[in-house]
């Protein structure tokens, strides 16, 4: 009985409604960068200096985290001799 009165309720649209007239890309857009907004979900530890290091496959299977390759690296500065 739910099913039949929402299936009443809908709108029905044919293909052709959904697309606009003119369906391609404009060769240039302006974008104002004075009125973008921070990435709130982006990390904002600015004191902090990374790199970014491509690891082997065969080695990203056991340092699965940054943590991990960070902790095996420190076990390994220490172990070096000076």
């Amino acid at each position: 009985m739910q099913l039949e009165e929402n299936v009443k309720t809908m709108k029905t649209t044919s293909p052709d409604d959904s697309l606009p007239e003119n369906d391609e890309l404009a060769a240039e857009y302006q974008f104002d960068y004075q009125k973008a907004k921070p990435n709130l979900f982006a990390e904002q530890n600015s004191n902090r200096k990374r790199t970014i290091v491509v690891l082997d496959e065969d080695v990203s299977e056991v340092f699965t985290t940054p943590e991990a390759v960070n902790k095996a690296l420190r076990a390994l500065i220490e172990a070096m001799p000076r």
